[in-house]
């Protein structure tokens, strides 16, 4: 009796020092008054995901892309856009004769008959050339509320500009020279809780404004000092850091430092500490995202629900302030940073927590997973952003999972053979599995250099897509899912397992599809929804559960989302669902 006790009690000590959670759990872990007691009706254990060794998989899906994905975004109809700058010289993609692209000046009557931009279909891995007018190098972008990729600025002529592609199957791009008051190059887009869009800074551009409707122009800029101040001698600001917070006020960080930004009245609420360690924007060019944004609580307390729900913001790698510099003028090529701040900005005193990654980084890609677990690919470990800046590309991505002890956080994960340098990007698909493309460190495309443009398109399969565990991952039962759904409604999804799960096996995620460039993925976000019921129909082998959609455009700002349901830790196929937005504000 007592050896049964002890082997009770062992195997209960067993549990919860290795039971992890299936995602982030940051309202579970960092809620300043009750770190768990939100949570403890809903999940009353932490159960295990399912272990596997494999380590992902690579897989060439294209041998070439026509062009070289400096840009890339996935739509809501399963297509990939990607796009390069107009100034690179001839691609591999052709435009028809009739479709040349005339010399924006106007100064020649030569015509451009090269596609700088192209259409990825996701299911054939076919291409589809596209027609770009002003340049959009080194620009920004994101998706309005309707699935239209907007995006803004880029180079001379392209400084002011707007373009928007829709997702029809013979839609191209509208391109507006003169959208914007200031130009806009190396700046970033965000999407707010109404469904208007802001884009913030850009190369001595220390403002912020607001992207008009489409076919007028924008009267009004908003000054941002901070943008000046972050700037030092090689810049290290660009592409700030932009992301809505549960709040609905915007996190910006640029260089090393960070501030809580009222986008409508330009007033700042807040500055956080400075992040240490060395300099995080272009073209030092560390990743960040928001971790995932737990919605399962009740909150039934009045004081909890007057408070934001709980967000985080992780940051890793960079460069040393001088990196760029020694690049330039000495050609000596130092390492990158290894370090990573964590803080959680909705917190009053907030402050960075500091960890370190297996390999040092600079210019990766960080991509939220389905399952909450953050995947960081493609860079380098020396040097810097910048047509041939960088050495040493790192071959291997990183799975990091914010939610378990920090000897547990990191694994390395299965090389690539291709080096993903300087423009090169990746995207979270529909099933579950990475895009990569692109990679450019020189000014035009050549294929002899170092390190040459890469056309090739491939595919990284993380963890848990291993074919052992196929069986285990659910199956969402399409038609019960509503396209349209409302915030704060409940609604249905159905699925098919054959595994045997528990309600605390089971989540429901949201994942809005990012823009990425320059190793940053603009406008992603991934929330994890309340289950308000969950029960086995027929044999048990197909589940339905009803959840709630988020509480407000503030959480979950208007637009499509891929949603999965993950089960212990394996997301299924994303189905797409839209929340509409109930006024857009143009400013």
């Amino acid at each position: 009796m007592m050896f049964l006790s002890l082997l009770h009690l062992l195997s209960f000590f067993h549990l919860i020092t290795t039971s992890t959670a299936q995602f982030p759990l940051i309202g579970d872990l960092l809620h300043h008054s009750n770190p768990i007691g939100d949570l403890l009706p809903e999940q009353p254990v932490q159960r295990l995901d399912h272990e596997t060794s494999f380590l992902g998989q690579w897989e060439i899906v294209s041998e070439d892309s026509g062009v070289s994905a400096m840009h890339l975004a996935v739509t809501h109809e399963n297509k990939a856009i990607m796009f390069d700058s107009t100034t690179s010289g001839p691609s591999h993609a052709i435009l028809t004769a009739s479709n040349c692209r005339p010399d924006p000046t106007g100064k020649t009557t030569m015509l451009d008959c090269w596609a700088h931009a192209i259409e990825f279909d996701l299911e054939t891995y076919k291409v589809r050339p596209l027609k770009v007018l002003t340049d959009p190098w080194c620009s920004s972008g994101g998706f309005a509320e309707d699935g239209t990729l907007v995006n803004t600025g880029g180079w001379k002529d392209g400084f002011y500009a707007a373009r928007y592609i829709s997702t029809c199957a013979t839609c191209d791009w509208r391109d507006y020279a003169r959208t914007l008051k200031a130009p806009r190059w190396y700046a970033t887009q965000q999407i707010l809780d109404d469904g208007s869009i802001i884009v913030i800074g850009g190369r001595r551009s220390f403002n912020y404004e607001f992207i008009p409707a489409e076919k007028t122009a924008n009267p009004k800029l908003f000054e941002l000092p901070f943008l000046r101040e972050t700037t030092d001698a090689f810049e290290n600001n660009l592409y700030p850091f932009i992301h809505l917070s549960t709040d609905g006020n915007l996190f910006v960080f640029a260089n090393n430092r960070s501030i809580l930004l009222q986008p409508r009245t330009g007033l700042i609420l807040r500055q956080f500490p400075i992040l240490p360690g060395g300099s995080r924007n272009y073209p030092a060019s560390a990743m960040s995202v928001l971790l995932p944004i737990n919605l399962r609580s009740q909150r039934t307390d009045p004081a909890k629900r007057a408070t934001p729900f709980p967000a985080q913001v992780l940051i890793c790698g960079g460069a040393p302030h001088d990196s760029f510099y020694l690049v330039e003028s000495k050609d000596i090529f130092i390492p990158a940073l290894k370090s990573c701040g964590r803080i959680t900005i909705t917190e009053p005193h907030a402050n960075w927590m500091m960890e370190r990654m297996p390999v040092a980084r600079t210019m990766g890609d960080m991509l939220i997973l389905p399952n909450g677990d953050i995947l960081i690919i493609n860079g380098a470990t020396k040097g810097c952003s910048g047509w041939d800046f960088a050495r040493d590309p790192v071959f291997s991505p990183l799975l990091y999972k914010p939610a378990v002890t920090r000897s547990r956080r990191w694994t390395e994960l299965t090389p690539s053979k291709i080096a993903r340098m300087y423009h090169a990007s990746s995207a979270v698909l529909p099933d579950a599995s990475v895009l990569v493309a692109g990679s450019n460190t020189n000014p035009a495309y050549n294929f002899s250099a170092l390190f040459p443009t890469e056309l090739r398109v491939e595919k990284f399969r993380p963890p848990y897509l291993d074919l052992d565990l196929a069986a285990q991952r659910p199956v969402i039962s399409v038609e019960t899912v509503r396209k349209e759904i409302d915030y704060a409604e409940g609604f249905d999804v159905e699925f098919d397992l054959m595994d045997v799960v528990v309600r605390e096996d089971v989540k429901l995620t949201m994942y809005a599809p990012p823009f990425t460039t320059h190793g940053y993925s603009m406008n992603q976000r991934l929330l994890v929804l309340r289950m308000e019921e969950f029960e086995p129909l027929d044999d048990g082998k197909r589940i339905r559960v009803r959840v709630t959609a988020p509480p407000s455009g503030v959480i979950a700002p208007p637009g499509w989302y891929m949603l999965f349901v993950v089960s212990k830790g394996l997301p299924s196929d994303a189905v797409w669902v839209h929340i509409q937005a109930k006024i857009i504000n143009n400013y």
